[in-house]
C-alpha cells in the first residue's frame, strides 16, 4: 500500500482539480491531522476507504446501500423541519454514495472507540459497539423513525440543547470572522437567493473554518441582521465521494447528497439545497453540527450511541428492500464482528496517524 503522505498528496491533487483550495485552511487541516487520532480520523476518509477495502475484504463485499460513507460520532446535529420542530440526526452527507453497509457501522464504531481512548466517552469499546449495533438492528426491524425532539426523545433534546449552544455565543463567534472578498458571482447569487428578500442587499460574507474532512475546500458564509436578529446561510463546495479513491479516481462522478437526504427516513431540513457544485444550508445555534464537547458531561452514552446506530439505519432504509437484506446479513455474522472490525481499523488508522505526526 502507499503511504499516508502519498495518499494525502494524491487526494489533495484530485480536490484541487475539482474546486478552489484555500491554502491557509489546508494547512490548518494538516495541523489538526497531526494533533490527535480522532481529528485525524475525521480528516482522512479518503484513506479510510482504502484501508477498509484492504484490511476487511469480506466486509467490503457485504450488501451495498446508498450510505453515508463518513459517519462518526461528531457527524450528528440538529435542524428545524418545515413545521419548526427540532430534529436530530446525521448532519453531513458529503461522502454519500453506494457502498457496503458495514463501512458505515465500522466507521461509527471506530470513532466511538477512539473517543473513548481520548476520554471523550466513558463507555467501553465493547459496550459502544453493542449499543450502535442494537440501535441499527432495531431500526431496521421497525422500519426506522426520525428523531423529532418534541414530545418524544426528551432525553436527547436535553442533551443536545445544552448551554454551550447558547445563541449569544454562536452569533458572537460568527460576526467576528473576517470578511471574504474573493467570492464567485455564482455563489453571491445563490446566497442572495437563499436569504429573505429584505436581507438580500445587506449581508456580509465571511470566511469560516469548519469541519475537517472538507477543510480546504471553498466555503462562504453570509451573515445579515434581519428583523431583530442575525441570520446566516452557507455555500460549501460539493464534490463526488472519494469511496473509489484507492484507484486514484472516483468510482462515480455523481453527487448523491440530494438523493440520500430525500430517500432516508427523516424529517428533512427545508433549507438544505444542492446545486451542481455547491451545498447551501442555513446556520443557526440549533441548525448545526454538535461536537462531543458541546454535550453535557453527565449523559447516557449507551443510549446516545444506540440512537446513532438507529439513525444510521434510518439512512440505509432509503435503499429499496434494504431492511430485509441487511437484517438477513446481520443474522449470519458472529456476535463480535463489529468490535473486531472496529479494533482493526482503529489500529490501522493509528499507524497512519503516527506516520503523519512524525513525518
Amino acid at each position: 500500500m502507499r503511504t499516508i503522505q502519498q495518499a494525502t498528496q494524491s487526494y489533495e491533487s484530485w480536490v484541487s482539480a475539482h474546486c478552489r483550495i484555500h491554502a491557509d485552511d489546508l494547512r490548518a487541516k494538516h495541523r489538526g491531522m497531526a494533533s490527535d487520532l480522532f481529528p485525524f480520523l475525521r480528516a482522512t476518509f479518503y484513506r479510510w476507504a482504502e484501508l477498509f477495502q484492504h484490511h476487511l475484504p469480506e466486509l467490503a463485499r457485504s450488501p451495498r446501500v446508498l450510505g453515508v460513507g463518513d459517519p462518526h460520532i461528531e457527524n450528528f446535529g440538529t435542524w428545524r423541519d418545515t413545521e419548526g420542530r427540532l430534529v436530530w440526526g446525521i448532519n453531513d452527507f458529503d461522502e454519500a454514495c453506494p457502498l457496503p453497509y458495514t463501512n458505515d457501522l465500522v466507521r461509527l464504531a471506530a470513532s466511538a472507540w477512539i473517543a473513548g481512548e481520548e476520554d471523550q466517552l466513558s463507555l467501553g469499546s465493547n459496550a459502544a459497539c453493542r449499543s450502535i449495533l442494537q440501535g441499527f438492528r432495531e431500526s431496521l426491524e421497525s422500519g426506522g423513525r426520525p428523531f423529532v425532539l418534541s414530545e418524544n426523545n426528551r432525553w436527547l433534546r436535553e442533551a443536545v440543547t445544552s448551554r454551550l449552544r447558547d445563541p449569544a455565543r454562536f452569533w458572537g463567534k460568527l460576526v467576528l470572522l473576517r470578511t471574504e472578498k474573493n467570492v464567485p458571482r455564482e455563489v453571491l447569487l445563490l446566497l442572495a437567493e437563499s436569504m429573505p428578500v429584505e436581507a438580500r442587499r445587506g449581508f456580509r460574507i465571511v470566511h469560516r473554518q469548519a469541519g475537517l474532512g472538507s477543510l480546504g475546500r471553498s466555503r462562504f458564509t453570509a451573515l445579515a441582521e434581519w428583523q431583530g436578529g442575525w441570520i446566516a446561510r452557507e455555500a460549501k463546495s460539493l464534490l463526488p465521494s472519494v469511496w473509489g479513491f484507492p484507484q486514484d479516481e472516483c468510482a462515480d462522478e455523481e453527487v448523491f447528497y440530494q438523493r440520500i437526504v430525500k430517500a432516508a427516513v427523516r424529517s428533512p431540513d427545508p433549507f438544505v439545497a444542492v446545486h451542481p457544485s455547491w451545498l447551501l444550508r442555513r446556520l443557526s445555534p440549533y441548525c448545526s453540527r454538535i461536537e462531543l464537547r458541546d454535550l453535557p458531561r453527565k449523559r447516557d452514552e449507551a443510549r446516545l450511541l444506540y440512537a446513532m446506530g438507529w439513525e444510521l439505519a434510518n439512512v440505509h432504509l432509503g435503499t429499496p428492500r434494504a431492511g430485509a437484506r441487511l437484517t438477513e446479513d446481520l443474522r449470519g455474522r458472529e456476535s463480535r464482528w463489529l468490535t473486531k472490525a472496529a479494533e482493526l481499523m482503529v489500529e490501522a488508522t493509528r499507524d497512519d496517524w503516527r506516520a503523519w505526526r512524525d513525518r
